[in-house]
């Protein structure tokens, strides 16, 4: 499956170097059923800070990341916590 994978704000840093500065990772080889949780495996983030996440634009909440499969096409948008005063 094509997945794009997009990291917002201080998770950038978790995607290849050479990816960081669009926040972009298209991914060709994603296997059929794959879950957001396992999507984001082996990037290393930290679960504490993945806090919003969207598919095609659409929240998905915690309880549902370790079991939603992804399908053909989706997009995959993770922001951190935001702090601010």
């Amino acid at each position: 499956m094509n997945i794009t994978f997009k990291l917002y704000a201080s998770l950038s840093e978790y995607l290849p170097a050479e990816r960081r500065q669009g926040n972009v990772l298209a991914l060709d080889q994603v296997p059929e059923g794959s879950t957001i949780a396992q999507l984001i495996e082996p990037y290393g983030l930290p679960m504490k800070l993945v806090h919003l996440v969207l598919i095609n634009g659409v929240y998905i909440p915690p309880e549902e990341r370790a079991t939603r499969a992804l399908v053909d096409g989706d997009v995959l948008a993770i922001w951190p916590p935001v702090a601010g005063g």
